[in-house]
C-alpha cells in the first residue's frame, strides 16, 4: 500500500481537490465570527452534536416517518462524522474481519484503501467501459458470489463525473443482503438522490458531504438510515468526533443555504463551459459530469507530460493516469471561477500545441 498524498499547491490555482472556489461576504464573515465568540473552548463539545444535528435533518428531505417498518422502527436517525472519510471508517470497523466490500472501479479511492488498511476483503466491479455506468450483470453476480457486508455507490461518481442508472442501483439494493451505502458527496451538483428513498429499503443508507458545498475546512460528513444501523456505528464512533468549532461554523454557514445555492449555481454553470470548451480542444474528450470536476481523455502516452506542463504554466489539477485501465490518459479539473478556468483551459490548450520536452 502507499499513503494517501495531497499534492502541495502552494503557490499554484488550486483545481485538484473538488472544492469550491468561492468564499463569503464580508457581512457574512462578520456574523459568523460573532457567532464563534462565545464558543466555550475550555470544555468538551457536544458529543452528539445535537443542534447542528437537527439543522441538518431540517434542511435535508430526510422522511420523518419512512413507510418501511420490519425492523419496527418509524424514523430515521443522522450520524456525523469528521469528513465522509470517517464514517466510511467506522461502517467498514464495524464488519467482522472476513466482510467482503464492494464497490464500482473506478471509484472513490478511500473505499479500497480503509478497506485494505482493515485487512476487509475488498472486490471492485469495473464499470462499463463506454458509458462509466454500472455493469449491472457484474454488480449481481459479484453480490451472489462475494455476499458482501457493504456495497458503496458513489453518486454522482468520483473520478467520473457521472450518475449511474437509477434502476440499476435499485436492483443492486433489493439484490443485497448486506448495506447499501448511496454516497452524495457531490449531491447539490446533480439535483438527482436517493435521501428520499430512505425507508424504503431496510438496508439503505445515504452519506453526505458539506466540503463540496463550500467547507472543506470545516471536516463534515453525515450519514442517514435506520436507527438500528446508526446505533452500532455510534458505539463505534469516538466521542466528540465532531469539535465546538465545526458544529457552530456548520450550523451557522447551513442557516445561510441561500448562499451556498447561489454559488453552486455558478459552478454548475461555469461546468458547462468548460465541458464545451474542453469538446472543442483537438485531441481531448471530456466526459458529461454531474459533479464540481471534469474528468477528460488527453492523447495517448501523453497525460503525464500535460499535466506537468499545466502545473509549470501555475495550474494544479488531478493526474490519474497511473491508475490505468479506464483511466489510462486521464485527467480530472475542478471547477473554479471563471478567472481560474480561463487560466486552466489556456495552460492545457498550450500544452497541447506545444509538447513539453521532459
Amino acid at each position: 500500500m502507499s499513503a494517501y498524498k495531497v499534492a502541495d499547491a502552494t503557490g499554484l490555482i488550486k483545481l485538484d481537490a473538488m472544492e469550491n472556489p468561492y468564499s463569503w461576504p464580508e457581512d457574512i464573515k462578520t456574523n459568523w465570527l460573532e457567532t464563534l465568540k462565545d464558543c466555550p473552548l475550555n470544555r468538551y463539545p457536544d458529543p452528539e452534536a445535537r443542534h447542528l444535528t437537527a439543522t441538518i435533518k431540517r434542511l435535508n428531505p430526510i422522511p420523518p416517518n419512512p413507510p418501511f417498518t420490519k425492523g419496527g422502527w418509524g424514523g430515521l436517525d443522522v450520524l456525523l462524522g469528521n469528513g465522509s472519510d470517517e464514517i466510511i471508517q467506522l461502517l467498514l470497523m464495524a464488519l467482522p474481519s472476513s466482510a467482503c466490500v464492494l464497490a464500482p472501479d473506478p471509484g472513490f479511492v478511500m473505499y479500497k484503501q480503509l478497506s485494505l488498511c482493515l485487512g476487509l476483503n475488498y472486490h471492485g466491479i469495473p464499470l462499463l467501459a463506454d458509458s462509466f455506468d454500472l455493469d449491472l450483470p457484474a454488480m449481481l453476480d459479484a453480490i451472489g458470489k462475494h455476499q458482501p457486508s457493504v456495497i458503496f455507490l458513489a453518486y454522482p461518481n468520483n473520478p467520473t463525473g457521472n450518475l449511474f442508472s437509477e434502476a440499476s442501483i435499485r436492483e443492486i439494493i433489493k439484490a443485497a443482503k448486506g448495506l447499501v451505502v448511496i454516497d452524495e458527496a457531490y449531491a447539490p451538483f446533480a439535483d438527482a438522490s436517493f435521501i428520499d428513498s430512505l425507508g424504503q429499503y431496510d438496508n439503505l443508507l445515504v452519506m453526505r458531504t458539506i466540503s463540496k458545498l463550500g467547507l472543506a475546512g470545516l471536516r463534515l460528513g453525515y450519514i442517514a438510515g435506520s436507527p438500528d444501523i446508526i446505533e452500532q456505528l455510534h458505539k463505534i464512533r469516538l466521542p466528540y468526533n465532531i469539535n465546538s468549532l465545526t458544529q457552530i461554523s456548520a450550523d451557522f454557514a447551513l442557516s445561510n443555504k441561500a448562499l451556498f445555492d447561489q454559488q453552486t449555481q455558478k459552478i454548475c454553470a461555469e461546468r458547462s463551459i468548460v465541458f464545451n470548451r474542453l469538446n472543442a480542444l483537438n485531441g481531448i474528450a471530456a466526459y458529461p459530469s454531474a459533479a464540481n470536476f471534469i474528468l477528460f481523455k488527453t492523447p495517448e502516452n501523453r497525460a503525464n507530460e500535460i499535466f506537468a506542463s499545466i502545473k509549470q504554466q501555475g495550474v494544479l489539477i488531478k493526474n490519474l493516469s497511473a491508475q490505468g485501465g479506464m483511466l489510462a490518459d486521464c485527467l480530472r479539473v475542478t471547477i473554479g471561477t471563471p478567472e481560474e478556468n480561463a487560466a486552466f483551459l489556456a495552460a492545457l490548450t498550450n500544452s497541447l500545441d506545444t509538447p513539453a520536452t521532459y
